[in-house]
């Protein structure tokens, strides 16, 4: 009897094994899809499944613009955004193979006039810092820099400016996620291989792996007829808004990439540096490399995954699933969000890419799809999801209601002290000038750097306002807060007012002076 148990056990669990061995089936993935785009209002979704070096899945839904109603297919361009990071990890990589620099070589090496807020670190940062989200600085720090489009800062502008930025834990002790340093390592591969960005990755990625529509960025697009635009809800209704194309930001987030591309790429990771004819671009040591711990990230224990541990690698999230390693990112643009999720032990890569701005549609497709080959039950991440991000957003809005009536009810009250001294130029270091003016009895906020940071701005109460900026899109409202020396208004400081306000809206690190 004892036997027949075992025998039985044993049995079930080859068959259980079997049947989630098989790849996952289209006709649920088209269904998983629909749910996914009707439920989040998203207009045009692209999938790829890479499994045991073939192609299961690389398909579009959806349009590409509801203005003109273009299908999107396998071939359809979007931003990738952060998921351009492994690109420029990779990239260093092969630098280091070719013995041309070091992980941990110092920053200052390659880029002199790096400094980073303390002197010691300036001169300990070392090129593992820039990519590995420990440098000490906070969330997002100085992304308004970068973001949103429309600024007249560089790459040099970044470098020059950023050890005006205070941290806000010592250094190499937290995860704190960062664009800018990302741009910086884009100018040591620059300045290492006497190449641009754009052209190393064109040439030593693009190229080989034949990723033929795909290119370093936006501008570089050969062919733009067949790609995406980014949408964004307004007021419930879904807009096209216009796409981020400065190439500040590529070596962190710049790529245009599609489906029947990026497959190439992951499989390239999957097999540790190797082409499809077997060419090593990068050795198998450096390419491990990229998927080992550098900088420990928090992490929560519950079903179904039971993570146990997350970390960053270096241009990739790492963290076990079910008792296997995934390796990851996800990537974000005004109106684009993607994700990338492998499972080397399971010689799996998953491409989910989207144009809406809304990150858990593409949650909701790639963990129904990883649960499928990790053999875990059924789950409808859709709807627990959708229900997750709705209780989020109405509590924000709850926020941001309560703010914009106290602003109607104050609306006619001209007896606040500070407003008639108000009018004038500010200053943060970083950041550079804002004016602050008065037009038919209505305070405007302009940023003279960039052009999409201005708006009206509201008294809220005591010394502070609210700004509502002119492109409702940014979904980045601020409030201002008037800092006061007796009756002498001294600077300002802000900070986002809705909890959901995307974390590259960095207001709470600026600090302004009034200089006029």
């Amino acid at each position: 009897m004892i036997k027949n148990c075992k025998f039985l056990f044993i049995l079930t669990l080859f068959l259980y094994s079997t049947v989630f061995a098989q790849n996952i089936s289209e006709t649920k993935v088209d269904q998983l899809v629909a749910k996914t785009l009707e439920t989040f209002n998203v207009p045009g979704v692209a999938v790829g499944i890479v499994k045991d070096g073939k192609v299961v899945l690389a398909k579009g839904y959806g349009v590409s613009n509801i203005m003109t109603g273009e299908k999107v297919n396998s071939s359809t361009n979007f931003g990738i955004a952060s998921n351009s990071k492994a690109f420029t990890t990779t990239a260093i990589a092969m630098l280091v193979d070719q013995g041309k620099m070091n992980w941990d070589d110092k920053v200052q090496k390659y880029i002199p006039e790096f400094k980073m807020y303390n002197e010691y670190v300036s001169k300990e940062f070392t090129v593992r810092d820039l990519v590995t989200h420990r440098s000490g600085l906070g969330l997002g720090a100085g992304d308004l820099m970068v973001w949103p489009d429309g600024h007249d800062f560089t790459p040099q502008d970044v470098i020059q400016n950023i050890h005006h930025l205070k941290p806000v834990s010592d250094f190499r002790t937290k995860y704190d996620y960062d664009n800018l340093l990302y741009i910086i390592a884009g100018v040591v591969i620059e300045r290492v291989s006497g190449k641009s960005w754009t052209d190393f990755i064109q040439e030593n990625f693009l190229n080989p792996l034949e990723m033929n529509r795909t290119a370093p960025n936006w501008n570089l697009l050969k062919d733009k007829s067949n790609a995406i635009v980014p949408h964004v809800p307004i007021d419930g209704k879904l807009k096209v808004i216009d796409r981020y194309t400065n190439p500040i930001f590529d070596a962190a987030a710049g790529l245009y990439s599609n489906v029947d591309d990026l497959t190439k790429w992951v499989q390239f990771q999957l097999d540790l540096g190797k082409t499809k004819e077997g060419k090593q671009l990068v050795s198998e040591k450096r390419m491990k490399e990229l998927t080992q711990p550098q900088t420990l990230m928090p992490y929560a224990t519950r079903p179904p995954y039971n993570t146990l541990f997350r970390a960053y690698g270096l241009g990739f999230q790492l963290q076990d699933i079910a008792g296997k390693l995934e390796v990851s990112h996800t990537g974000g643009l005004e109106g684009i969000v993607t994700q990338i999720v492998m499972y080397p032990q399971l010689n799996l890569g998953i491409i989910v890419l989207t144009n809406q701005q809304e990150g858990v549609a593409f949650i909701s497709i790639s963990n129904t799809i990883k649960d499928h080959y990790l053999g875990l039950p059924e789950k409808d991440w859709v709807s627990e999801l959708h229900e997750l991000i709705s209780k989020s957003k109405g509590e924000a809005d709850k926020i941001t209601e309560e703010v914009w009536s106290t602003v109607e009810l104050r609306k006619n009250h001209r007896d606040n002290p500070s407003t008639k001294k108000l009018q004038g130029t500010y200053r943060d270091n970083w950041f550079g000038e804002i004016t602050i003016s008065e037009k038919n009895r209505q305070l405007r906020f302009t940023s003279k750097r960039s052009s999409q940071l201005q708006g009206d701005m509201f008294y809220y109460k005591d010394n502070t306002y609210a700004v509502k900026w002119d492109n409702a899109y940014l979904h980045a409202d601020a409030f201002v807060f008037v800092e006061m020396e007796g009756n002498k208004i001294m600077g300002l400081k802000m900070k986002p007012i809705s909890p959901l306000t995307d974390f590259s809206y960095d207001f709470q690190d600026l600090d302004f002076e009034k200089i006029d």
